[in-house]
């Protein structure tokens, strides 16, 4: 495929898996008092890797002994970047406040580009921590309402510190991508899959054990589906191919469409309106995007 058409492929499966976190979001606050954080976790990975394994179960069972060869790499991959970051998420978002957690995770694009720089030595240019400063300009935006006062309103809290360590386990996943065993992606990511369920099984067991499981009901069960299929599945197969194309630096940028998108839902979903502020935050966010990119694709 020609790199021009390569990269219009990557912009649109990022956007495409971007708005379906952004639904896992929503989805997230949905599902207070339907299912359990935990319980959540655990069930939807049960479903997405059964889904993978009806997919991809034979090309998996080929590559095993490349899989294998790989696997403290995998599970230390599947466990943090997919069930740490989603536990801590929804732990998280039960202690802190929804314009403190979107705030938090507008830092993942920054946590990229250092990460990137630290583990791997990739240099970081001047207009790529433009463009992130910029898409961050728009997460500000549109979690404030372009209110400033409700920044000022901040108050930390133990939910902070939870959310920002998911975002340096999912900004760790990122910088980790392109290391990943030379098999196919649907292989790769059924044993990605493996790992965050194994290691959602613990958690599940003291969320347990401590009391505070909550099964699901229908309308629980619902929304597992849509997160394991979703954001769950389709999301991060289409992220993997977005980051092996672009790289860790430029795609890690599109994750701060998430709560502008998550603001576009909340039109659509519950009637809120959409006005200047969220239009100017989804315009600074693109913007930040491109600038980023023309200084991404002259360092490629």
């Amino acid at each position: 495929m020609a790199p021009g058409r390569a990269a219009a492929l990557a912009y649109a499966l990022l956007t495409f898996a971007t708005l379906l976190w952004a639904g896992n979001a929503v989805a997230s606050k949905v599902a207070v008092g339907l299912v359990s954080p935990q319980a959540l976790v655990a069930l939807r990975w049960s479903i997405a890797l059964t889904a993978i394994a009806v997919l991809a179960g034979r090309e998996t069972v080929r590559h095993r002994a490349t899989l294998r060869a790989h696997w403290p790499m995998i599970l230390l991959m599947g466990g943090f970047g997919y069930t740490g970051f989603n536990a801590l998420t929804y732990e998280a978002g039960a202690l802190t406040s929804a314009v403190n957690l979107a705030l938090i995770e507008g830092t993942i694009p920054v946590l990229v580009l250092v990460l990137n720089l630290l583990v791997r030595g990739v240099p970081v240019r001047g207009g790529q921590l433009l463009g992130a400063a910029i898409t961050l300009g728009g997460v500000v935006l549109v979690v404030s309402r372009g209110d400033p006062a409700r920044l000022a309103a901040l108050d930390l809290n133990r939910g902070d510190l939870l959310a920002a360590l998911a975002c340096l386990f999912y900004a760790g996943y990122t910088v980790a991508l392109p290391a990943r065993p030379a098999v196919p992606a649907l292989a790769f990511f059924a044993a990605m899959a493996v790992a965050a369920w194994a290691t959602s099984l613990p958690l599940l067991l003291g969320e347990w054990a401590s009391g505070r499981t909550l099964w699901p009901g229908a309308a629980g069960w619902g929304l597992i589906a849509f997160t394991a299929l979703g954001p769950s599945l389709a999301a991060q197969l289409a992220y993997m191919r977005g980051v092996a194309t672009l790289g860790p630096n430029r795609a890690g940028l599109f994750n701060n469409l998430v709560p502008v998108f998550g603001a576009l839902l909340a039109v659509v979903l519950v009637g809120e309106s959409f006005g200047l502020v969220e239009a100017a935050a989804l315009a600074l966010v693109l913007g930040g995007i491109a600038v980023a990119e023309v200084f991404g694709r002259k360092a490629a």
